[in-house]
């Protein structure tokens, strides 16, 4: 079984797309002969962001993050994000001659920027020289794939995700007792997710929205029509999806979104802006309406037969994401030999 070391700085307890692939991949992977082991802001110190308590900013000393990669005799190493784990552990390959690969989950500048007057050509810049240092970049989608080699990105490999198919199925007994049709957000109620442009729409029915984040209270005080459930997980989570008549995507920047495969799996078509994201993950195929009217999108999807929308996600499994993402690294396996040598020299030395 081959060992892949994975920094992290997205982890539990955060609710995110990051890290439930990690999760879904981790564990798909060993019926595969892989081991995932995770350098995760819980094994450092770590402290709470101000306005995200769930999010752990991780604080490690760079000699502590190389003599874990070091101590795991790893197979592979594979940096998932750009915080402070990633770069560290970014700064110790390179240092120690170590191959690796990234993937690239956010699109942080036009994150940033919608919280700051931080230009987003320079937050650009810092992510095309952090990813470039490695020896293969992994992209969601082929349109993100696009816009990176575009961007002066390099090295660029399609990594697609999956979705448990047994978890998020149809259930006919789901009902939240709420006046239909049930209009259904998931995700993180945060500026970026642009749920003020759900909640205002005129719909039929009512408007759910299943999450937590720093914009929540706002947001209910502002949309008191609006049904707000908080966090759900496991059956529960599913329980809501299965519910719901369409799912309602308001987002204009994710790269994937992951909650519109759990919908359709869910048989729940679609409802989004004709934007990255949603686009890449619908195409043309007929489970979703994406349209720059949000709200005539909303429409359209209630016509749209539940069983195509199941049908459509049956094809994108975690276990397929997984060996994907197995044969990059298997390309990329650095550590024996003279290398490993090198590798904890370096270690001793940060």
């Amino acid at each position: 079984m081959i060992r892949i070391v994975v920094a992290t700085d997205a982890w539990h307890p955060q609710v995110n797309g990051v890290v439930q692939t990690l999760s879904e991949i981790a564990r798909a992977a060993e019926p595969l002969g892989a081991q995932l082991r995770f350098l995760s802001p819980d094994a450092f110190p770590n402290v709470p962001l101000p306005t995200y308590p769930e999010i752990r900013l991780a604080l490690p000393q760079p000699g502590a993050v190389a003599r874990r990669i070091l101590a795991e005799e790893a197979d592979a190493i594979h940096i998932a994000t750009e915080g402070p784990i990633g770069y560290l552990a970014r700064r110790y390959c390179l240092r120690a001659g170590l191959p690796f690969t990234t993937s690239f989950h956010t699109r942080f500048p036009e994150y940033l920027s919608a919280r700051a007057p931080i230009p987003e050509r320079w937050t650009w810049a810092w992510l095309r020289r952090f990813h470039n240092a490695g020896v293969g970049i992994m992209a969601a989608t082929l349109a993100l794939a696009d816009e990176l080699a575009d961007r002066g990105f390099r090295n660029i490999l399609l990594w697609s995700r999956g979705v448990d198919a047994a978890l998020f199925r149809p259930r006919g007994e789901a009902d939240l007792g709420l006046p239909r049709p049930v209009f259904l957000n998931v995700g993180r109620v945060a500026v970026e997710k642009n749920l003020e442009a759900f909640l205002s729409l005129d719909l039929p029915g009512c408007k759910v929205v299943v999450g937590d984040g720093p914009a929540r209270a706002d947001l209910t005080r502002r949309f008191p029509g609006a049904v707000f459930l908080g966090t759900k997980r496991g059956q529960a989570l599913a329980a809501v999806y299965a519910a719901a008549d369409v799912f309602v995507f308001p987002s204009r920047t994710d790269t994937f979104g992951l909650v519109l495969l759990e919908a359709l799996a869910s048989g729940v078509p679609v409802a989004a802006f004709p934007v990255r994201g949603p686009r890449d993950v619908i195409g043309n195929a007929p489970v979703g309406a994406l349209d720059s009217d949000l709200g005539a999108a909303c429409r359209r999807a209630l016509v749209i037969p539940r069983d195509a929308c199941r049908a459509f996600a049956l094809q994108m499994t975690w276990e397929a994401s997984a060996s994907k993402f197995l044969s990059f690294l298997r390309l990329h396996r650095p550590v024996t030999g003279l290398t490993l040598t090198a590798a904890a020299s370096t270690a001793g030395q940060l």
